[in-house]
């Protein structure tokens, strides 16, 4: 998917933002109000979890209104914040904010002064053509040249991704706080994506040019890699620059749905076939498992696919292609844990490691990465006794809270008990929310949490309890007039197949996914 190269700096001219910066805040006060599909029990349930989870915000959050990347525990108790940060972890506190607000769990002065301190903090960190980097210090905004973990040098990158999902919440506060307008929108004038854009990317240069690389390293002044894959959390950067008309419409649909098969290998060969929108020539591949064909993710996980729909409505804007994908993918994930590899819970996404550091986790058959992101841990000594499982495959599967979170739109009910089960089972929950994942055949935690994750938290339950806020906040508007009619005209090849693995019928899976959408 991605290959390394050095390519010529893409100059750009900084432009007026356009269409996303007209002056009136979008539905925020009174959005369309939807049914609740959960019991009155469930909503309050998911409102502790916010409020716990708000909680944990509060102690990463410096004074400089900059949160930390994460809070270590240790035998003793809570440790102090890592002195690292990054503009996703930013993106992730500011949204929160707006959400807490949302939520009630802190008033508006508060979320107006929150953002306020954030906003000013950036205004004054270094940036390269208008974007952040991505190693820096909570306290000052300063970029690290040091690892605060293992004072190793760190080369100055700047991410696309990490970048427009600060973009995404500049956008929000933009639309929803009007006495902070002008400050947020000074700071997003100067993100421009075409930066990372390369007409020329892709080893068919003629059938697929049009992709955004990965990042630009600022010592070298060189580019690496690019995101080729739709189903990835990198196609916001994709949204908002097709939105704020730095990328041309096209780019959306120069994006493999499934590898070309002259990359190499992959998880397994895509069926489909070929159809053509905006003179674009488009393979709609999909995999297939248990019973269901789906567009697969880079790895399998439930954050590739899914982060993306907590801000924008994918399924409603095209029903044909993500309204039929989102759910069927959620359904194979709770298939996998629950029927395939006998966890009695589910949601595989990357996290924080019982083992330490970070590990990638997901379904591999989900997957178009031939190396695949794994349900399970292998390898590596862990100081506790751990049980065998009858076949070994799936000893030590490793779920994360957040995955349950990010399904709460297609499996609500389902996700709300996946959460009970594990706090129920494992010493997972906290005063600050869920630890970040749990080996569930050990039965020990990772013993932290992570900001980006608590955020994905904090944005689904809005979503969930006060109708779709999160998504209102950022696509009411401009982003929905242009992004709308270009992602509605697809259609991929997605679908059941047949009788589903573990029971129903195919006409059942369709009526409970055309449910589950409303």
């Amino acid at each position: 998917m991605n290959r390394a190269l050095t390519s010529k700096l893409i100059i750009f001219s900084l432009a007026i933002v356009g269409v996303l910066l007209e002056s009136r805040a979008y539905a925020w006060a009174s959005p369309a109000m939807r049914a609740s599909r959960l019991s009155p029990d469930e909503r309050a349930e998911l409102l502790r979890y916010a409020n716990d989870t708000w909680r944990s915000f509060e102690r990463l959050t410096q004074p400089s209104g900059l949160p930390a990347d994460s809070l270590p525990r240790d035998g003793v108790g809570w440790g102090n914040p890592s002195m690292s940060t990054s503009p996703t972890d930013i993106a992730a506190y500011l949204w929160s904010v707006l959400a807490a607000e949302r939520l009630k769990l802190i008033g508006t002065e508060e979320c107006r002064s929150r953002l306020r301190r954030t906003l000013s903090t950036l205004a004054n960190m270094e940036r390269h053509n208008g974007f952040y980097l991505n190693d820096l210090d909570p306290r000052t905004g300063a970029t690290l040249r040091i690892s605060p973990f293992d004072a190793s040098p760190r080369r100055p990158l700047v991410s696309s991704v990490d970048n427009a999902w600060l973009a995404t919440a500049l956008v929000m506060v933009i639309n929803v706080e009007p006495t902070l307008r002008s400050q947020a929108s000074k700071l997003l004038e100067a993100m421009n994506f075409r930066f990372f854009y390369d007409p020329y990317s892709s080893v068919d240069p003629i059938e697929h040019p049009g992709h955004l690389y990965v990042g630009y390293w600022v010592d070298d002044r060189s580019f690496y890699g690019h995101y080729g894959m739709l189903n990835s959390e990198a196609r916001i950067a994709s949204y908002l620059g097709i939105a704020r008309r730095q990328l041309p419409s096209e780019h959306y649909y120069r994006l493999y749905r499934t590898l070309p098969e002259s990359l190499g290998p992959q998880e397994q060969k895509p069926l489909g076939q070929t159809r053509e929108y905006l003179g674009i020539k488009v393979y709609e591949g999909s995999y297939s498992y248990r019973g269901m064909r789906i567009v697969p993710s880079w790895g399998g996980s439930m954050f590739e696919a899914l982060m993306v729909t907590l801000f924008v409505p994918e399924g409603d804007w095209a029903p044909r292609s993500w309204g039929v994908n989102h759910p069927l993918y959620v359904r194979a994930q709770i298939e996998h844990g629950l029927e395939e590899a006998h966890y009695d819970c589910w949601g595989f996404s990357p996290a924080a490691s019982p083992l330490g550091g970070y590990g990638v986790y997901g379904v591999k058959a989900l997957g178009s990465n031939p190396m695949g992101y794994l349900s399970y841990e292998i390898g590596g000594p862990i100081s506790h006794s751990l049980p065998q499982s009858p076949g070994g495959k799936y000893n030590h599967g490793i779920v994360t809270p957040h995955a349950s979170f990010l399904a709460l739109r297609y499996a609500p009910r389902e996700a709300v008990a996946n959460l009970r089960t594990l706090t129920t089972r494992f010493p997972v929950y906290s005063q600050f929310g869920f630890h970040d994942s749990v080996d569930v055949s050990a039965g020990v935690v990772t013993g932290c949490i992570l900001a980006i994750d608590q955020g994905m938290i904090m944005a689904a339950i809005a979503n969930e309890l006060a109708d779709d806020a999160m998504q209102h906040a950022f696509s009411d508007g401009p982003v929905e007039n242009i992004m709308r009619p270009l992602v509605a005209m697809e259609e991929f090849s997605a679908g059941p197949i047949g009788p589903i693995a573990g029971g129903g019928s195919t006409l059942r899976l369709l009526t409970d996914l055309k449910t589950r959408a409303k």
